[in-house]
This record gives structure tokens, C-alpha cells and sequence, in this order.
């Protein structure tokens, strides 16, 4: 039997987090190692407690959770992170994201969803999708500005592995990059897989974000 996944409750409201703990609770493959009422308190506790996947509120007191994931990211072997918001035109979701977040859940998002974006963000995926990511990305992109280091990095890719990423950063699937570039979807995983890599990104929204960084791809309108 494989190891539970460990996931460690980040919020404020007590209530939230008890919450969180008996959804969590009644799951065998999960198990909640710790609580934490802000960013702070779950740095210190995650320097010592081992956890593959942090449910992280965005706005609380002391650090708040953009911050927290922020420097979570930073870390050699850090857990991935799921962030909370309220609103998924959130302007701080968006900064999550761009922190090292691994996708962002709304706070109303059903119990068995949440229990699924737990397993395939601890699965090494994203909880968002390329489309939603894009959208997020064209209404806060100002913030963006590509950088002569994350172009160098750009030229670590291949011709056709900037193709990949381009479409992916548009928002399209395997299965529709593959269409598009007339190439099998084993072909199109295989290019994501050597992309990811090269750049020392973790899942498809980080990829995602450095193509904006680096201007391969541009807002909307």
C-alpha cells in the first residue's frame, strides 16, 4: 500500500480548517500532518514536517499566503501548493500563481473536488486549466514584463519545444497541439516533458506563466 498523501490546512478561520481536516479525515489515501493560521506559522511548521501538497488561504494576517507560497517555492523539495480564494477573477490568484502555486481552489468548491485537486496536484499536475490560466493571465498580464533572463532561458528550447509551448500557453490541450502541429499527442507530452525540464518548471500552469515572462506570448487584444 503507497504512502498517504500529507497535506498540510492553511487558514485563518479555525472553522475552515476543521473543515478541511474531517473532508480530509475521512479520505485512506490522504492525511492531514498540520495546521497553520498564516503564511508564517506554516513556514515554521513545514520546517519541520514533511507534506506533499499545502491548502493555503491567500489573505491572512502576519504572511499572507501569495508570500508564503512565494517563498515555499524557493525551497528544494517544497510541497505543492493549492491556494483559497474567493473569486476566481481574483487578482491575487493570479499572484499565487506566479508565486509557484500548483492552481488555486474557490472557497465554496464541493468536498469531492477538493479531494480530487489534492490527488492530482500531489500526482505532480495542475488544478487549473490552460484556459483559465490564459484568461487569468490576459486580465492582470500588465504586471508582467519579459526579462532578458527568462529570454536566454527561452533559447534553451528548441524550435518546435517554443511551438509546444506557445500553443499550450494559448490555452490548448495535448490532444489540440497535437492537431495543430500535425504530430502525435505521445510526441507533444514528450516535447512538454523536455520543456518542463530545461526550464526547471514544475506543471503546465508554471509553463504557462514563463511564456508570458518571457514574452512568447502576449494578452489578448
Amino acid at each position: 500500500m503507497s504512502e498517504p498523501i500529507r497535506v498540510v490546512v492553511v487558514d485563518d478561520q479555525p472553522l475552515i480548517r476543521a473543515g478541511f481536516a474531517m473532508v480530509l479525515a475521512a479520505q485512506s489515501d490522504i492525511e492531514v500532518v498540520g495546521e497553520a493560521e498564516n503564511g508564517a506559522d506554516a513556514l515554521a511548521l513545514l520546517a519541520h514536517t514533511k507534506a506533499d501538497v499545502v491548502i493555503m488561504d491567500i489573505r491572512m494576517p502576519v504572511l499572507d499566503g501569495v508570500e508564503a507560497t512565494r517563498r515555499l517555492s524557493q525551497l528544494s523539495g517544497s510541497p505543492r501548493v493549492l491556494v483559497l480564494t474567493t473569486f476566481d477573477t481574483d487578482e491575487d490568484a493570479f499572484a499565487a500563481l506566479q508565486a509557484g502555486a500548483s492552481g488555486f481552489l474557490l472557497k465554496n468548491t464541493p468536498p469531492e473536488e477538493v479531494v480530487g485537486a489534492i490527488r492530482v496536484v500531489a500526482a505532480g499536475e495542475s488544478v487549473v486549466a490552460p484556459r483559465v490560466t490564459r484568461q487569468l493571465l490576459d486580465r492582470f498580464a500588465g504586471k508582467l514584463a519579459a526579462t532578458p533572463r527568462q529570454n536566454e532561458r527561452l533559447e534553451m528550447l528548441t524550435g518546435r519545444e517554443q511551438e509546444v509551448l506557445e500553443l499550450i500557453a494559448e490555452g490548448l490541450s495535448n490532444s489540440e497541439v497535437a492537431a495543430r502541429l500535425f504530430i502525435a499527442e505521445a510526441t507533444v507530452k514528450t516535447h512538454f516533458g523536455k520543456i518542463l525540464t530545461k526550464l526547471d518548471l514544475r506543471d503546465r500552469v508554471q509553463a504557462v506563466i514563463f511564456a508570458y515572462d518571457s514574452g512568447l506570448v502576449t494578452p489578448a487584444g
